[in-house]
């Protein structure tokens, strides 16, 4: 590989066309009724079995954290590819349980599983999901150092999980709980990414735990910025409707920071919240408003970049090679200045 750092169209492309077939052998290698479930949700084929060809399997995000922490710290990408391919199949498994919880009924512009083939065919396919990635990564090297992080990853991004079904509730709506969700459901798969790359390449144990904390802080960041786009996003650009997060009621970072206070604009935006019904598109709108008012929008951006800082000052600590950290950081960038 070239040491001339590539642009993130570039870094994700390639590493989507990496990975990708990688991906695809592993759910092959589940039993048939399973295998037909997980393809339907990758869309890689239709109910009826005929195939379709397509590329739409996901941004490979993770992926490209995971082989550049592995060539950050001096190791051949392609020893991070079982890893590359476990933290996807992670990933995915935790989309198809998202959709179960959210009742999101449409999965990147296909129905998602639930919808097409129910709930339980949707929970069993993500479990097998789950296994997949844990068998990727048992056959290949360094496994006992690899499979531990994995699973100690998987069982706080499951916390994170919980955290924000409690924290729909309404019953502890704070902004520490919901910085702790993004950290779980969010920030710990992409920490999982960037240290099973680095172990991979070989890296000690203390730049492997600076490149984890990386993408700890980066996944934070990317939630921030998503929860912005959820409320204020543009629906050209992100494809989810103006004001999706507040039509669900949802409570993410800027909406638990505002409802936090106790000012006028929080005890309204609790009451709405609280209500039966929906509401309505200019309801959303008012909401919006009074979240912004409270300084809420402010203070997750500042959230964002704050952990964006916090990322850059660990990948450093991590003594990473010059190209490899040239496109970690242009990776890092987009994500805390993205529109979709």
């Amino acid at each position: 590989m070239s040491d001339e750092p590539r642009d993130c169209e570039r870094i994700l492309t390639q590493s989507a066309n990496t990975v990708r077939p990688l991906i695809r052998s592993q759910v092959n290698r589940l039993p048939a009724h399973i295998r037909h479930l997980a393809g339907l949700h990758f869309g890689w084929w239709t109910d009826d079995r005929v195939h379709v060809d397509h590329q739409g399997d996901g941004k490979a995000l993770r992926p490209a954290l995971t082989l550049l922490a592995c060539r950050a710290v001096g190791g051949d990408p392609a020893a991070a590819r079982p890893a590359a391919v476990s933290v996807e199949l992670v990933h995915n498994a935790s989309l198809l349980h998202d959709d179960i919880i959210d009742h999101d009924r449409m999965r990147r512009h296909r129905p998602a599983l639930w919808a097409a083939k129910g709930f339980p065919a949707a929970i069993l396919a993500g479990d097998a999901l789950f296994f997949a990635a844990v068998q990727a990564l048992a056959e290949a090297p360094r496994a006992e150092l690899t499979v531990p992080v994995l699973l100690e990853s998987v069982q706080l991004l499951i916390e994170g999980e919980y955290l924000d079904i409690l924290l729909e509730t309404g019953t502890d709506v704070s902004e520490d709980r919901a910085l702790a969700v993004a950290a779980g459901k969010t920030g710990e798969l992409l920490a999982a990414a960037c240290a099973l790359g680095a172990i991979a390449g070989g890296a000690d144990a203390q730049r492997a735990a600076h490149l984890r904390a990386f993408g700890r802080h980066l996944g934070i960041a990317f939630q921030c910025i998503d929860d912005l786009l959820g409320i204020w996003g543009d629906e050209q650009a992100t494809g989810k409707p103006a004001l999706s997060d507040l039509r669900r009621r949802k409570i993410s970072l800027p909406v638990a920071a505002a409802m936090a206070g106790h000012t006028p604009q929080a005890e309204t935006l609790r009451a709405l919240y609280r209500r039966n019904t929906p509401p309505n598109d200019e309801e959303c709108r008012h909401a919006a408003k009074l979240i912004e008012q409270s300084g809420a929008r402010d203070w997750t951006l500042y959230r964002a970049r704050r952990h964006s800082a916090d990322a850059h000052e660990h990948l450093a600590l991590a003594r990473p090679a010059p190209a490899a950290v040239a496109e970690l950081t242009a990776l890092a960038e987009m994500i805390t200045n993205r529109d979709r």
